[in-house]
């Protein structure tokens, strides 16, 4: 079994920043990603950044120059640095693993809300 604990949501003002944590434990046979989505309320989940297990990483344009993901592989832990926070980024955050052989892997996702 995997899991998956998420860690660092919260309240912030608008310009402010918050770093998620994620956490991944169990039977991993093999990760080729982690990463981190979003889903705002009315809206379908959408990437947020990813890292592969070469350091290859992607953001999504809404989020590139505010955002930075890193990965302690040691730890299988991801992070996601989250700065210039803006009410747009309102959402809650969940932790993804992705396994070779399509298996993916979700947390129990964090709110993050940006508000004044």
């Amino acid at each position: 079994q995997v899991q998956l604990v998420e860690s660092g949501g919260g309240l912030v003002q608008p310009g402010g920043s918050l770093r998620l944590s994620c956490a991944a434990s169990g039977s991993i046979r093999s990760i080729y990603s982690m990463g981190w989505y979003r889903q705002a309320p009315g809206k379908q989940r959408e990437l947020v950044a990813t890292i592969t297990i070469t350091t290859i990483i992607n953001y999504a344009d809404s989020v590139k120059g505010r955002f930075t993901i890193s990965r302690d592989n040691a730890k299988n832990t991801v992070y996601l640095q989250m700065d210039s926070l803006k009410p747009e980024d309102t959402a809650v955050y969940y932790c993804n693993i992705y396994s070779p052989g399509s298996i993916n892997y979700w947390g129990q996702g964090t709110q993050v809300t940006v508000s004044s």
